[in-house]
Protein backbone atom coordinates (compact mmCIF):
# COMPACT_ATOMS: atom_id res chain seq x y z
CA UNK A 1 0.00 0.00 0.00
CA UNK A 2 3.16 2.61 0.51
CA UNK A 3 4.05 1.85 -2.51
CA UNK A 4 0.55 3.37 -3.80
CA UNK A 5 0.63 6.44 -1.33
CA UNK A 6 3.83 7.68 -2.06
CA UNK A 7 2.37 9.05 -5.69
CA UNK A 8 -1.00 9.88 -4.71
CA UNK A 9 0.80 12.30 -2.30
CA UNK A 10 2.84 13.66 -5.02
CA UNK A 11 0.25 13.64 -7.11
CA UNK A 12 -2.43 15.79 -4.42
CA UNK A 13 1.18 18.17 -4.13
CA UNK A 14 0.73 18.82 -8.16
CA UNK A 15 -3.01 19.62 -8.38
CA UNK A 16 -2.80 22.88 -8.16
CA UNK A 17 0.04 23.26 -10.80
CA UNK A 18 -3.11 23.29 -13.10
CA UNK A 19 -4.60 26.87 -11.52
CA UNK A 20 -1.71 28.41 -12.86
CA UNK A 21 -1.98 27.19 -16.01
CA UNK A 22 -3.17 29.12 -18.79
CA UNK A 23 -3.98 25.91 -21.38
CA UNK A 24 -6.46 23.45 -20.93
CA UNK A 25 -5.38 19.82 -19.33
CA UNK A 26 -4.71 17.14 -21.97
CA UNK A 27 -8.06 15.78 -24.24
CA UNK A 28 -10.02 18.75 -22.79
CA UNK A 29 -10.23 20.86 -25.60
CA UNK A 30 -13.47 22.80 -26.84
CA UNK A 31 -14.06 22.10 -30.96
CA UNK A 32 -12.59 25.21 -31.29
CA UNK A 33 -9.36 23.94 -30.36
CA UNK A 34 -9.69 21.22 -32.86
CA UNK A 35 -11.04 23.50 -35.68
CA UNK A 36 -7.87 25.84 -35.05
CA UNK A 37 -4.80 23.24 -34.48
CA UNK A 38 -6.26 20.79 -36.70
CA UNK A 39 -8.14 23.20 -39.60
CA UNK A 40 -11.40 20.59 -38.29
CA UNK A 41 -12.99 18.93 -35.73
CA UNK A 42 -12.93 14.57 -36.30
CA UNK A 43 -15.69 13.30 -36.92
CA UNK A 44 -15.80 11.46 -33.75
CA UNK A 45 -15.67 14.10 -31.64
CA UNK A 46 -18.37 15.96 -33.21
CA UNK A 47 -20.56 12.70 -33.05
CA UNK A 48 -19.13 11.69 -29.43
CA UNK A 49 -21.79 11.23 -26.89
CA UNK A 50 -21.72 13.65 -23.97
CA UNK A 51 -21.65 12.69 -20.19
CA UNK A 52 -22.86 15.19 -17.83
CA UNK A 53 -19.88 15.48 -15.43
CA UNK A 54 -20.36 15.63 -11.90
CA UNK A 55 -18.10 18.78 -11.25
CA UNK A 56 -18.08 20.43 -15.03
CA UNK A 57 -15.41 22.85 -15.24
CA UNK A 58 -14.09 20.97 -12.03
CA UNK A 59 -16.99 23.36 -10.01
CA UNK A 60 -19.13 22.30 -7.03
CA UNK A 61 -22.39 24.20 -6.87
CA UNK A 62 -22.14 26.27 -3.71
CA UNK A 63 -18.77 25.49 -3.20
CA UNK A 64 -15.40 27.95 -3.64
CA UNK A 65 -13.84 27.51 -6.83
CA UNK A 66 -10.28 26.43 -6.11
CA UNK A 67 -11.62 24.32 -3.35
CA UNK A 68 -13.71 22.53 -5.78
CA UNK A 69 -11.21 22.41 -8.22
CA UNK A 70 -8.64 20.72 -5.74
CA UNK A 71 -11.15 18.18 -4.24
CA UNK A 72 -12.13 17.32 -8.07
CA UNK A 73 -8.37 16.50 -8.57
CA UNK A 74 -7.86 14.60 -5.45
CA UNK A 75 -11.08 12.34 -6.16
CA UNK A 76 -9.77 11.94 -9.51
CA UNK A 77 -6.60 11.06 -8.47
CA UNK A 78 -7.89 8.48 -5.64
CA UNK A 79 -10.88 7.15 -8.41
CA UNK A 80 -8.02 6.46 -10.79
CA UNK A 81 -5.64 4.75 -8.42
CA UNK A 82 -8.51 2.76 -6.42
CA UNK A 83 -8.96 0.85 -9.89
CA UNK A 84 -5.86 0.13 -10.47
CA UNK A 85 -5.14 -0.82 -7.18
CA UNK A 86 -8.52 -3.38 -7.16
CA UNK A 87 -7.76 -4.56 -10.96
CA UNK A 88 -3.94 -5.31 -9.94
CA UNK A 89 -5.03 -7.10 -6.90
CA UNK A 90 -7.61 -9.16 -8.86
CA UNK A 91 -5.28 -9.97 -12.09
CA UNK A 92 -2.64 -11.21 -8.93
CA UNK A 93 -4.93 -13.61 -8.00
Amino acid sequence: MKKILYPMIILFILIPLGLISENPAWAEWENEYYQEALGFIPEGILNAFHVKALAPDYTIEGMNDILAYYLSGMLGVALIFGIFYLLGKKLAR
